[in-house]
């Protein structure tokens, strides 16, 4: 049985694992701890542009192997927190 605990951790690793990804796919020239869960992938946040949004796309694939759909709200590239919130759904439906 899951615990509040261990949903925490998964999301700590899910966070983590995005900041990295992100770093090293995008060449964002920062450390995981300069970067807020609640950071914006676009506009003032990371600064993010479309050929960005389509690497994201390809992580999601590579990484957490979930394939995005049209019917996906695409809210879930709003920041970092609500692309671990995307990532945590999908993994759990």
């Amino acid at each position: 049985m899951f615990t509040i605990k261990d949903d925490i951790e998964k999301r700590k690793d899910v966070l983590l694992t995005i900041k990295t990804e992100i770093i090293q796919r995008l060449n964002i020239q920062r450390d995981e701890s300069q970067i807020d869960d609640d950071t914006a992938l676009f506009g003032n946040g990371l600064k993010l542009d479309s050929v960005d949004a389509t690497e994201i796309v390809v992580l999601l694939d590579k990484v957490f192997d979930i394939k995005v759909t049209e019917s996906d709200d695409p809210s879930y590239m709003r920041s970092i927190n609500s692309l671990a919130t995307f990532i945590i759904q999908k993994k759990n439906s």
